[in-house]
């Protein structure tokens, strides 16, 4: 990612947001009987959402860059004016949207803020440069138009909202540039398209239909896990997808996720499609009365949860309306969690190095919504953060921003593009416990309350395999891949000899194809580095003569006369060694 040694985040912040009262001046100019709305800084950028009497495209963008770009320079400081409800609704007599943010920011008569550079004037709370003659021209550029409801609200009109990115100099914007266009040539959606892996239909937005090489890929990705998982002794259940609303009420999802849950009805009774998986686990540890000799149990859960995302948001794997956790829910006395999270942290780094992934991490504490009792609360937070302190692991502190029944941990890994997604999470829940009435018995046979602890590690595994996908532009490592070696022959004489080294290859379980085809061989070796295939044999006369094959490799390098049970052990040595590059 560019680097902005010079300047903090908030005076980045400030940089942006100015540059949104800058790209809503040259649109109002441009087409003034637009309606403005809101214009924030966001990550790498800004964007503004207008309301447009005709729509606009970003064939557009050219000529509002190029107003922007006259505007700026008649600009300095921003003069702040403070206005009550009604003068400032004079203001913004013709634009509803304006209306409703000066009744909400008025409330208890307080006055409204308007702010003004050149002769732009908008409501806003504040957080400009000091002075817009310290902005380059070239510093920044509009990147695309996005449909997007007015505060989010699927009910609310719909608007225009026009991208920007922006940087403080012209070379960190040219680089940023170069990594989305970097970013665009790895994007999952064209390689999974590309790779059959998986596809998107009309029939069901949101929801992903997974090819073979795709469902290959995604079991071998949950059996690594497993693998991991039996190490530690945890215990893989499975829990319907459907469960009745009273269970969602006594859970909270109810009352804080209901909005983003899909409901039916069966005989009378209200169901929903769950959201999560905690309350399954729930019930299945409730069917016995554990000893505290038996805890912790680890309840491991590939499993299906359903949200209700607006489609406007759906972005391919990133953003999903069904999707799979790699979920655990751990049930144990207080005593065992410092242990417990410490070992997850081990287990969360141990994955996330087999990919290369670096990470860092954040600690979120309790927000202001929240279920259970503060004492929890603060035992929760101080078990997180004497485990990370433990370790002597930096993070981040994120107050306020833990889960409405718990505080967490979350791991954000950074691909090969600098860009960071939060996956893994560790959780602690005090307020579950009490809600279902958990027990256990101790060790002088009374009743005492379990903790809970919730956690993922790939966390969405749709996800997950979207950011692989990006990350290695579909170049996965062998033993990833869902074809590790093709066999091309060079001739139909052949075939039965490269019939043989398939049989060879698969008997020590490495996944092989045979094209037996009549083409050209630089044919079908073109056709299988487009499917990035990591190993290619051919085979011929001289070949079948040798006992031997000829190996080419993904970055084209060819060795000849390779014996092919030294192949196999250099095979099988990459696989079990999970190496990112296959050398001959």
């Amino acid at each position: 990612m560019p680097k902005t040694k010079n300047i903090n985040k908030q005076d980045l912040d400030a940089l942006r947001h100015s540059l949104a009262h800058l790209l809503a001046a040259a649109v109002m100019e441009l087409w003034p009987d637009t309606k403005r709305t809101i214009g924030p800084p966001i990550e790498n950028g800004f964007y503004y959402d207008f309301q447009f009497k005709k729509p606009i495209h970003e064939d557009d963008f050219p000529k509002i860059e190029k107003k922007m770009r006259a505007i700026l320079p008649k600009w300095d400081q921003f003069t702040r004016k403070d206005l009550s409800s009604s003068e400032a609704k004079k203001e913004f007599k013709d634009n509803p949207f304006k209306i409703e943010l000066i009744e909400e920011f008025s409330k208890g008569g307080k006055k409204v803020s308007f702010y003004k550079s050149g002769s732009y004037v908008d409501l806003c709370k504040g957080g400009h440069v000091d002075s817009m003659k310290k902005i380059q021209a070239d510093c920044f550029k509009l990147t695309h138009i996005a449909g997007a409801y007015w505060r989010g609200n699927e009910k609310n009109p719909q608007l225009t909202r026009i991208y920007a990115v922006a940087f403080p100099t012209k070379k960190e914007l040219v680089a940023h540039l170069k990594l989305l266009e970097e970013a665009k040539k790895r994007d999952h959606r064209v390689i999974g398209k590309q790779l059959d892996l998986f596809s998107l239909h009309v029939e069901g937005p949101g929801f992903i239909f997974f090819h073979p090489n795709g469902v290959k890929i995604i079991n071998i990705l949950k059996d690594f896990i497993r693998k991991e998982l039996d190490k530690l002794s945890y215990k893989e259940i499975m829990t319907p997808m459907v469960l009745s609303k009273t269970l969602w009420e006594q859970s909270g999802h109810w009352d804080h996720f209901k909005e983003n849950m899909y409901f039916t009805e069966v005989e009378g009774k209200v169901f929903a499609l769950k959201p999560m998986n905690c309350p399954g686990a729930i019930l299945i540890y409730k069917e016995k009365l554990p000893s505290y000799r038996d805890l912790p149990i680890r309840f491991s859960e590939f499993g299906l949860d359903h949200r209700h995302e607006l489609s406007g948001v759906l972005s391919g794997l990133f953003r999903v309306r069904a999707f799979t956790q790699d979920d655990a829910h751990i049930f144990c006395t207080e005593d065992h969690i410092e242990k417990e999270v410490s070992q997850l942290i081990d287990l969360v780094d141990y994955v996330y190095k087999t990919f290369n992934f670096p990470y860092h991490i954040e600690l979120s504490t309790r927000p202001e919504k929240f279920t259970g009792k503060i004492q929890n609360w603060n035992k929760a937070e101080k078990a997180l953060e004497d485990a990370l302190k433990s370790k002597n692991i930096k993070y981040k502190l994120n107050p306020g921003d833990g889960a409405f029944y718990g505080p967490k941990i979350d791991f954000h890994i950074k691909d090969c593009l600098g860009r960071t997604w939060q996956c893994a999470t560790i959780q602690i829940d005090f307020s579950m416990p009490d809600k279902f009435n958990l027990n256990y018995i101790g060790e002088h046979g009374n009743k005492l309350r379990p903790v809970m602890i919730h956690r993922t590690i790939l966390g969405s595994v749709e996800r997950f395999f979207g950011i692989l996908i990006e990350h290695y532009a579909g170049k996965f490592p062998l033993w990833l891949t869902p074809v590790q070696v093709k066999i091309l022959t060079i001739a139909d004489r052949f075939n039965l000899y490269a019939k043989k080294i398939k049989e060879e290859l698969e008997r020590d379980n490495i996944r092989v194809e045979l094209d037996t085809r009549v083409e050209s061989v630089s044919y079908k070796v073109r056709e299988a580095q487009l499917q990035k295939i990591p190993i290619i044999i051919i085979v011929g006369e001289k070949e079948e003569k040798s006992n031997t094959v000829a190996v080419r490799t993904l970055d084209n390098k060819v060795k000849f006369n390779v014996k092919v049970k030294d192949l196999i052990n250099r095979v099988l040595d990459n696989i079990e060694k999970k190496k990112e590059k296959f050398e001959i």
